[in-house]
């Protein structure tokens, strides 16, 4: 293993490759030990919890070595790989020494007294290595060292009298000079009950004496438990005429390994999943629901496929989720308070003046949400270019961390599943999210008869403490109005 001693050796340590990022996982390396490597060339995919990225060595050298498998989630901060920055003879790769067995401990008699730990033995400039030892509190029963016993009989007059003590070698002077021998010294440690300080206060504060409670926890330390059941009432046994049946035991949860396979859940997937319950349980939702005639749109969608050099979009994938984007940041122009967000610590809501239009993408590492930055300034070609590459870039996997930082409202849409509609959780840090159902064919009522018309089903839920219900439902109204009716691009925007 490289060492920091070996002036030719840098260490490449995991990066923080996001916004406060503390742990990644390597998921593939593209190097070995004895590969020769150059600045800029990557040597490794990490997945964090917000997507998965390249990293590349800022060093020209040879691998010496790989210091985690693939698969091992490490910390920010933590040397990952060592490259030899020579390059020379002297880069072989080298085998990891074996750690030596720690030197078992000489007997507390054999001990000198005046015996001092090692020195420290510097490694890097201002740090180093101390050597410590910690001792046990000694089981009940057990043996004591005069020592110890001196030593842990000081601390505890240190602790309660506030005066200084002296150690003879017999036995310990407390600040009134009274001399407690050798036998007083175990009965004084071991007489006083094992607890941590958190019980003791409690303790305390519950009027419990810890010499009458019965302690549970390992080597005989009471627990918080031990101090509550000290103070519980005792409920008489009740006088049964008959004898009782035993209470059925709760049924066990069984696994069948055979038939059962599980998935670890870290990543992208961690993170949305504590992004989700977070979001659930701190913004208040309020979901809206509107049905729509889109037939119109989607009329509107064919003629700009059909000719687009004509709009500008040649090149360019054009899909009703182009349509929806917009109109939905026409309605955004139009009330602009419902792009805000909810500052907890100043007790302030937030209106942002720009739009980072966010897009729900499912993915094979789970669900992502890269946001289109000020959304609100693109025409419909480059909203039309900036939705494709979005796309295309969380298919491949490659969304950088950046791209899901700053959003301010999110469409997800749940229709290219075959779903009607649904009620979306927000974004934390977001105030709306809009849910575009499937659109299909179905009877409706145009123009006095009932005709097969195309039509969806949409649904923004809103963080109520932000957005009230009027507001929501003019947004909401406003999005439905334009896809009915897309002239209203013209107008409204």
């Amino acid at each position: 293993m490289t060492t920091m001693t070996d002036a030719s050796v840098r260490e490449f340590k995991m990066p923080d490759v996001g916004e406060g990022l503390t742990e990644a996982e390597i998921l593939k390396w593209y190097v070995q030990p004895g590969d020769t490597v150059t600045d800029g060339q990557v040597v490794c995919e990490v997945e964090t919890a917000k997507a998965a990225v390249e990293l590349p060595i800022p060093y020209d050298g040879v691998v010496r070595s790989l210091h985690f498998p693939e698969g091992t989630t490490v910390d920010v901060g933590t040397s990952i790989i060592a490259v030899d920055v020579t390059g020379g003879p002297g880069a072989a790769v080298e085998a990891e020494a074996p750690v030596p067995a720690e030197a078992p401990r000489a007997a507390p008699e054999a001990a000198p007294e005046e015996a001092k730990p090692p020195a420290r033995q510097p490694v890097l400039v201002g740090y180093g290595v101390a050597v410590s030892s910690t001792k046990r509190r000694p089981r009940k029963g057990a043996e004591i060292p005069a020592q110890e016993v001196a030593a842990a009989v000081q601390h505890e007059l240190n602790g309660h009298s506030g005066r200084a003590e002296t150690n003879n070698g017999h036995g310990v002077l407390s600040g009134t000079g009274t001399a407690l021998p050798g036998q007083a010294l175990v009965a004084a440690v071991t007489a006083r009950p094992l607890a941590k300080p958190p019980v003791r206060k409690l303790a305390k504060d519950l009027g419990v004496d810890l010499a009458t409670v019965t302690p549970s926890g390992p080597d005989g330390v009471i627990t918080r438990e031990d101090v509550h059941a000290a103070v519980a009432p005792t409920v008489p046994e009740p006088v049964r005429t008959a004898p009782a049946l035993p209470a059925a035991p709760a049924p066990a949860a069984t696994y069948d390994g055979t038939r059962e396979t599980r998935v670890p859940v870290r990543g992208v997937r961690k993170a949305t999943a504590a992004a989700m319950v977070g979001s659930a349980f701190t913004a208040p939702h309020v979901t809206e629901f509107v049905t729509v005639d889109v037939t119109r749109t989607l009329k509107l969608v064919e003629e700009l496929k059909g000719a687009p050099d004509s709009y500008g979009l040649a090149g360019l994938r054009v899909n009703p989720l182009l349509l929806i984007a917009k109109a939905l940041l026409v309605a955004i122009k139009r009330h602009p308070d419902i792009n805000a967000s909810w500052d907890e610590a100043n007790q302030e809501i937030v209106l942002k003046h720009y739009v980072n239009l966010g897009i729900a993408a499912a993915t094979p590492r789970g669900l992502i949400v890269p946001n289109i930055k000020d959304a609100h300034d693109k025409t419909l070609p480059q909203l039309a270019e900036a939705l494709g590459e979005l796309v295309s870039t969380a298919r491949d996997g490659k969304t950088s961390p950046g791209a899901m930082q700053g959003g301010t409202v999110t469409i997800t849409n749940v229709g290219v599943f075959g779903v009607d509609t649904g009620t979306p959780i927000l974004p934390p840090g977001e105030a709306a999210i809009l849910a575009v159902g499937s659109i299909k064919l179905q009877p409706w009522v145009h123009k006095g008869k009932v005709k097969p018309r195309q039509v969806t089903t949409l649904a923004l839920s809103f963080d109520h403490r932000l957005v009230d219900g009027e507001l929501g439902s003019k947004v909401l109204a406003d999005v439905a109005a334009i896809l009915e009716q897309p002239k209203k691009l013209i107008t409204w925007a």
